[in-house]
């Protein structure tokens, strides 16, 4: 087991940057059928949402100091999101509220092995990368990590830039695209060679990988090995079967998930997220034990209803690590 006290390892700030949203998680009989049908579903549950948020969330809960770039509106739904953050113990300091536009909601219709996602994007889109930039200039080297490339145009236009000065300040750059509604993938040429790390499930690893022109018949783990040549190394979601990551060698490091009766998938992939995020803060640089960390922390959120329902603690991954 690696644990490393954070009294004498202080662990390395980390930036997170992206979407902040409600969820209305909704779960049972949730296949709408129209023509008026009124249907009963078994529970429904308002929590906080985005999946920069549910990682910063996450970070946050493992005893890294967190902060969060993003932007909600100044109605019912802002002042929610940055409650829920606090009380994770993220710093929202960087969380701007704007005056005139609606912060961001999506519905999850949420069954135990699949969901579907309605999103009105609200403030989602409007991040810049100067704001971003401006965040971290002035702060001491640790992680950024950006999330949800493709609802944010703007921050996505301005990303390379953003990544390479970070970089050049002494920042390890972190990125889940999340999946593309337009399903085009594109743009991502020019960030993979600014980036440490690239968090895909398998189904964003193939589709970027496709995006970029790699062959379709290839398995995943050369296909990640072929995204990881291009800059970074590639940490891959893989369900119930834990998490995988691949560098530039093509040495493949797994870890497993751990087997829990599930109630909600939704934001595992960015608890998983967190785990390898704070890991690699707290200084940890055993590969496997990095995954590890992701794979405890993505299958214990889906115990609860929400991304942040049920977030793993040290506690927990200490006593993982120990079996």
């Amino acid at each position: 087991m690696t644990d490393l006290p954070t009294d004498q390892h202080p662990p390395r700030p980390v930036v997170v940057a992206g979407d902040a949203n409600v969820d209305l998680v909704l779960r049972g009989d949730v296949v709408p059928r129209f023509g008026q049908a009124e249907q009963l579903a078994d529970s429904g549950d308002l929590v906080l949402g985005g999946s920069a948020s549910i990682a910063a969330s996450g970070v946050a809960r493992l005893g890294v100091p967190t902060t969060l770039v993003a932007r909600v509106g100044a109605d019912t739904f802002g002042t929610f999101t940055l409650d829920a953050l606090r009380a994770a113990g993220v710093d929202v300091g960087a969380v701007e509220v704007a005056d005139d536009e609606p912060t961001g909601l999506s519905v999850i219709l949420s069954t135990p092995s699949d969901r579907a996602i309605l999103t009105v994007p609200g403030t989602i889109p409007t991040l810049t990368g100067e704001r971003v930039t401006r965040v971290l200039d002035g702060r001491g080297p640790g992680l950024l990590h950006v999330a949800s490339y493709f609802l944010q145009p703007g921050l996505a236009r301005d990303l390379p830039g953003v990544l390479a000065r970070a970089r050049a300040q002494g920042w390890t750059t972190s990125l889940d695209t999340n999946w593309d509604p337009a399903e085009t993938w594109t743009g991502l040429a020019d960030v993979l060679g600014e980036l440490d790390l690239l968090l895909p499930n398998r189904n964003e690893l193939r589709a970027i990988a496709g995006a970029l022109g790699e062959p379709a018949d290839l398995d995943d783990t050369e296909l990640a090995a072929r995204l990881a040549r291009r800059g970074p190394r590639v940490v891959v979601k893989d369900g119930a079967d834990g998490g995988w990551s691949v560098g530039a060698d093509g040495v493949v490091v797994r870890a497993p998930g751990v087997p829990v009766d599930v109630v909600d998938t939704t934001g595992a992939g960015d608890s998983f997220d967190a785990g390898y995020l704070a890991a690699v803060a707290c200084g940890v640089d055993d590969e496997q034990v990095r995954v590890r960390w992701a794979t405890v922390a993505g299958s214990l959120s889906t115990l609860g209803s929400g991304g942040t329902g049920r977030q793993a603690t040290r506690a927990d991954l200490d006593r993982e690590l120990a079996r």
